[in-house]
């Protein structure tokens, strides 16, 4: 590829190229990406007090992210090295590791694009509606504010589903009691429901993870 034309398509190259990186990014499904010290300080003030602070990090070649997987971790070096992302970089499978990487790093231009694409996809596919796996998966795994931006769209997304067509396991029951949380006194929301239904949708998925459980006692105990 000819050099020097566009700085996008240049530094592209740069991204998780071990050739020209000074860093290994250790990731919480224990994946190893390559990273750049300087670029990723100049893009994110989290990576400068994590690498540029004098502790240990600053002599060490790699660090460590436990709660931040592979899939999010990649979407955050193509921003950091590019200043954007791609719109098939984001799927219905990765959407919220990369909204919870670019809300860890400090990231709020990645997280708007993040939330426009999912929008986008929502008004397109309104017929694939996924936002309970997403809300299931983004409850379970950030501390649940109110200032979230996605867990309200999702909670959005969610409401205009009723309960009794949304199959057991796609919404989990930390989602469910965030939705509930967030609905129950807003008489505007056509999440109202009968509290049976909620209780029968309840007691379906505790006794779904009861069984699982069990099941992984028994195979364990062989």
């Amino acid at each position: 590829m000819t050099r020097g034309y566009l700085l996008e398509k240049d530094l592209s190259l740069l991204i998780n190229n071990p050739k020209y990186s000074d860093i290994e990014i250790l990731c919480e499904d224990e994946k190893k990406l390559y990273g750049c010290r300087a670029i990723l300080a100049a893009r994110s003030e989290v990576f400068v007090r994590l690498l540029y602070n004098g502790m240990k990090e600053n002599y060490e070649t790699k660090i460590s992210f436990p709660k931040i997987n592979s899939v999010g971790m990649k979407i955050i070096l193509e921003y950091t090295y590019t200043g954007s992302i791609k719109i098939e970089s984001l799927k219905k499978d990765n959407i919220i590791e990369a909204f919870y990487a670019a809300d860890y790093f400090q990231l709020p231009d990645l997280q708007d694009f993040i939330m426009k694409t999912f929008k986008n996809t929502l008004e397109k596919n309104c017929d694939d509606n996924y936002s309970p796996e997403l809300l299931s998966k983004l409850a379970e795994k950030i501390l649940l504010t109110e200032d979230n931006i996605l867990l309200n769209l999702l909670v959005e997304a969610v409401a205009i589903i009723p309960l009794n067509t949304i199959e057991f396991g796609r919404l989990s029951i930390t989602g469910l009691k965030y939705l509930l949380s967030c609905t129950h006194e807003k008489e505007e929301t056509p999440f109202a429901i009968p509290e049976y239904e909620v209780f029968r949708y309840g007691a379906i998925l505790a006794a779904n993870k009861f069984r699982m459980k069990h099941i992984l006692l028994l195979w364990n105990s062989y």
